[in-house]
């Protein structure tokens, strides 16, 4: 199904047709860049079992971290809503942002300026080269639809993300919505 055209802030919706894909497999992406020279996205469904503090020693709350993606997993990547709290930030689309100053996102985390609503955490992202993720869309791995969520998809909950996309997708999808993660064990 081909429909909006990939962009940063737009979502990536894993097509039914990936069940076999260990990194893609039911996930829903936030596009942080995309451009002629490729595309750089996170997994916004993948929580994995450790928090930050598990990862980063100086951090003391027990932010939740997720698989960004299979690329760079042993790097830790972050999106936000604070931008004006933490500098050198990057927009990526309606009050979303990427990265910035990260000894000052540790001491504002610390001193519970900012919270688990305003930061997620990855380890990893998803990238695709030039061309690639235009390929993958052809070829119905993926579909794009709108981020309706803005800023507020930092407090997404991940559990039924894709499901609900399904949902919202309609027809065909619909009976995916329901089916078993992996369909051979039904």
């Amino acid at each position: 199904m081909m429909g909006p055209k990939p962009k940063k802030g737009k979502l990536l919706i894993a097509e039914p047709s990936l069940t076999g894909d260990v990194s893609f497999n039911r996930s829903v992406v936030l596009l942080a860049e995309h451009n002629e020279e490729g595309s750089v996205g996170f997994i916004l469904n993948k929580p994995l079992d450790y928090d930050i503090c598990d990862l980063i020693g100086d951090i003391k709350l027990p932010f939740k971290v997720y698989n960004g993606g299979p690329v760079e997993q042993d790097n830790l990547y972050f999106i936000h809503k604070v931008p004006e709290l933490i500098e050198n930030s990057i927009e990526i689309s309606d009050g979303i942002y990427w990265g910035g100053d990260f000894e000052k996102t540790i001491s504002l985390i610390n001193d519970g300026v900012i919270t688990d609503k305003d930061i997620r955490f990855f380890l990893g992202y998803s990238g695709w080269a030039a061309l690639q993720l235009d390929h993958e869309l052809k070829s119905n791995s993926w579909v794009v639809t709108a981020n309706v969520y803005e800023s507020d998809i930092i407090q997404k909950s991940a559990e039924a993300f894709w499901k609900e996309k399904m949902v919202e997708l309609g027809g065909d999808y619909l009976i995916w919505s329901n089916a078993p993660e992996n369909p051979t064990l039904n």
